[in-house]
C-alpha cells in the first residue's frame, strides 16, 4: 500500500431512534493509501454513504477518529473543515446538485468562486475542467439542456476544478443507463490517474467496482475486504 492517506480508528456511527439508537457501524478500522482507488459496496442502508460523508468531513462520528494525512478531522474547526472540502476534496453525488439557472461553466466555476478566486480566474479553470471531461463545447449551455450523462460530467468537472487530492463519489452511475454509467466510471478512473488522486466510490455497479484497486464491503456494521468483481 502507498503512504497512508486515510486512517480510520475504531470508527462508530449511530443515530438516535425511538426505543434504542440505530447503530450504523461500530469500531471499524481502515487504512486507505494515497493514490488508491477504493470501492465501498454493500446492501442499501448498510452505511456506505454515511462512511463517505465521514471521509469527506460532512459528518462527525459517534466514536473513534478519521485521520486524513495525519490530521484528526474531529479536531478541526468548522471553518477548517470547509476549507478542506473546498481545496482538497472533490465530491460527486448520484444527484448532480447543479444549479439549473446557470450554465455549465458557471456551475463548474462556483467551486473556485466560493473559495474567493476572482471571476476571470475561476472561469479559466472551469473551461479547462470542462475540456478535461469532454464538454468544452457545452460551456455556455444551461445545464437543464444537457443529458443526464452530460450533467454528471459537469458535476465531475466541478469536483476536479481545483485539482483535489481526493475524489469522493456516492453512486455516481446510479441514475444512468449502462452505457453512460460505464463512460462515467472510465472518466473518473482516467482523471484519477491524470491528477494522481485518491478515489473512493460508493457503488452498486459491479463493473465499476471491478475496476478499483480494492473493494470494501459494509455488512452488519462491520467492514470486510472482498474481491472486486
Amino acid at each position: 500500500m502507498n503512504t497512508p492517506l486515510y486512517e480510520l480508528h475504531d470508527l462508530g456511527k449511530k443515530f438516535a431512534a425511538p426505543g434504542e439508537d440505530l447503530v450504523i457501524f461500530n469500531k471499524i478500522n481502515l487504512t486507505i493509501g494515497a493514490g488508491e482507488a477504493i470501492a465501498i459496496v454493500g446492501a442499501s442502508g448498510s452505511g456506505k454513504s454515511t462512511l463517505l460523508h465521514l471521509l469527506g468531513a460532512l459528518d462527525v462520528p459517534t466514536q473513534g477518529r478519521v485521520v486524513l494525512a495525519g490530521q484528526d478531522l474531529g479536531a478541526m474547526t468548522p471553518e477548517e473543515k470547509a476549507a478542506l472540502r473546498n481545496r482538497a476534496l472533490g465530491f460527486v453525488f448520484q444527484f448532480h446538485h447543479l444549479l439549473p439557472e446557470f450554465s455549465a461553466l458557471e456551475n463548474v466555476a462556483m467551486q473556485a468562486l466560493i473559495g474567493g478566486m476572482p471571476r476571470a480566474g475561476a472561469a479559466r479553470l472551469a473551461e479547462r475542467a470542462l475540456e478535461n471531461v469532454g464538454l468544452a463545447d457545452k460551456a455556455g449551455q444551461q445545464v437543464t439542456t444537457l443529458s443526464g450523462g452530460e450533467r454528471q460530467r459537469v458535476a465531475i468537472a466541478r469536483a476536479i476544478l481545483l485539482e483535489p487530492k481526493i475524489l469522493l463519489a456516492d453512486e455516481p452511475t446510479g441514475n444512468l443507463d449502462e452505457r453512460t454509467g460505464r463512460m462515467i466510471g472510465e472518466l473518473m478512473l482516467r482523471l484519477r490517474r491524470e491528477f494522481a488522486m485518491t478515489l473512493v466510490v460508493v457503488t452498486h455497479n459491479r463493473d465499476l467496482a471491478a475496476c478499483m484497486d480494492r473493494c470494501i464491503e459494509l455488512r452488519s456494521g462491520a467492514l470486510y475486504e472482498k474481491t472486486c468483481s
